[in-house]
């Protein structure tokens, strides 16, 4: 791969600054609509909500946040093939922020066609931006890592700001008390939160179009010239998607289908698809049992991660209804009650001062350096340990009691060690146990195991109100508690053969 030719002199390829800010503002309208979703639909109408409930609120919110790592699949193949990393990015860029212009806008139409937007264009902006990055260093500069952890510095930066401003904007009683002055309806306050996002996407562009002249020129074209075979499989590609929208938009507008179903109809594909991969992949007879080792690592990976950030993804929809509903938020010496929201910056805020002591922490572990499915098998654990923090928060809860925000600031704390042991090792150890031939496909695996966990992470809030919440946080204690178990036998199994 040819590095941009600014990249052998300065700190750091001119390019990386304006990738470092369109990605912040990306994450920024990213986050800041992800923590208003749950709570706008839940809330009531005199409140400016959907008023759906949490049934269906956690279908929606499943199959947003399941579609949006899904698309990922699709927008890289796109740019690898037709567009082009950069011009994807734009496309990317221009589609989400019109989706969060629709969430902008007070119609109940425009919702559904807003969070359908940000799903298409964050398939095609997530992959390729990250390319982008890559492709301004030579493979062998000794600048690129650091440049990629100044760029996830970024996307940090931009999930930590986003809760706190789209938060206060929609749910702090100060604004809505400024807009009622201004003679604005106070329900609108939601929108001006979805607004925001929209703010911090065009903020994004702005940077990404400055940047233009500083990427590598690379990126400016498709990685391999389509072949007729590719644009056959565009055309069918095409037509599939458009006729199936058709006919599900059809189906739910005549009542003969739900959003519930549809969510459910969703889940049930990705798992025909994980089960259908997995089994082509283990069926090829022409591996080495070298290979199928690896293989059937990482299987047991894809598992983890699945489980993980089926947990971990709660954070947006069953933590944030527990800190709007049952946690004490009022803070007395400032006289204020802060949004529900905010919780959702603690994780990125952990995660900026935590990433440089996992780091020296694995450098200086040296020969000792657990292997990936001990990492693994340790992120689960403290996955778990913040669920089950919350069972003796949920009892009191259950009895009526506003419970202490320190509750939520330990689960936090404890998913965000959990992130920290799994995800920045999650990609590189999947890259490096696939065989040669299937290297290319060990991003889609990663995107898969996400897309699945966000499904399911988003579907557990449908469960919200069916259980009470000791129930609802014991079973997922008791899940995540038997993943990692399992796990932990796994790695000792691997660990004893040599493998």
């Amino acid at each position: 791969m040819r590095a941009h030719p600014n990249s052998t002199h300065s700190i750091h390829p001119a390019g990386l600054r304006p990738l470092f800010f369109t990605e912040l503002w990306e994450r920024f309208s990213y986050y800041g609509m992800r923590g208003l979703l749950i709570l706008y639909m839940t809330a009531p109408v005199n409140a400016g909500g959907l008023a759906f409930d949490t049934a269906r609120a956690g279908a929606i919110y499943g199959l947003y946040s399941g579609s949006v790592y899904l698309a990922c699949l699709p927008g890289g193949w796109l740019a690898d093939r037709f567009l082009g990393a950069q011009r994807a990015t734009l496309i990317g860029g221009i589609v989400i922020l019109c989706g969060h212009l629709c969430l902008a806008i007070p119609m109940f139409n425009a919702f559904y066609l807003g969070l359908g937007l940000v799903i298409i264009g964050t398939g095609f902006l997530k992959p390729n931006v990250s390319m982008m990055v890559g492709q301004l260093y030579h493979v062998d500069d000794p600048r690129r890592d650091s440049g990629f952890s100044i760029y996830y510095m970024g996307i940090n930066l931009g999930a930590f700001l986003a809760p706190l401003a789209c938060g206060w904007l929609a749910l702090s009683p100060p604004f809505r008390a400024l807009l009622t002055q201004n003679g604005i309806d106070p329900m609108m306050a939601w929108h001006y939160g979805f607004g925001a996002a929209a703010f911090g996407m065009a903020l994004g562009l702005a940077s990404f179009l400055r940047g233009t002249p500083h990427f590598n020129p690379v990126s400016a074209r498709p990685a391999n010239s389509p072949s007729a075979a590719d644009h056959r499989r565009l055309r069918l590609g095409l037509i599939g998607v458009v006729t199936g929208c058709i006919a599900l938009g059809g189906l739910i507008l005549r009542g003969v289908l739900t959003i519930g179903d549809l969510s459910n109809l969703f889940g049930i594909g990705l798992l025909l698809a994980t089960v259908i991969f997995f089994a082509w992949i283990f069926l090829d007879r022409s591996w080495t049992n070298e290979e199928r080792r690896r293989l059937q690592q990482i299987l047991t990976l894809f598992l983890a991660a699945v489980v993980f950030w089926s947990l971990f993804e709660q954070g947006g929809s069953t933590l944030n209804l527990f800190a709007e509903r049952n946690t004490q938020r009022y803070v007395e010496w400032l006289g204020y009650e802060f949004p529900a929201t905010w919780f959702q910056s603690l994780n990125p805020l952990m995660i900026i001062a935590l990433t440089p002591v996992f780091a020296w922490s694995w450098i200086a572990l040296g020969s000792r350096n657990p292997s990936s499915t001990v990492k693994f098998t340790a992120g689960l654990a403290w996955v778990s340990a913040g669920f089950a923090v919350l069972i003796l928060a949920a009892t009191y809860a259950e009895a009526g009691i506003q419970v202490s925000p320190w509750w939520l600031v330990a689960t936090y704390g404890l998913h965000t060690l959990g992130e920290l042991c799994l995800s920045p090792v999650g990609l590189s150890a999947m890259s490096r146990l696939a065989p040669a031939r299937i290297a290319g496909l060990t991003m889609g695996v990663w995107f898969l195991a996400t897309s699945v966990g966000n499904y399911l992470g988003g579907r557990a809030a449908s469960a919200y109100d069916a259980f009470t919440l000791p129930q609802l946080f014991t079973a997922v204690t008791l899940f995540g508690l038997a993943a990692t178990v399992l796990l932990a036998c796994v790695a000792k199994f691997l660990n004893s053969s040599g493998r």
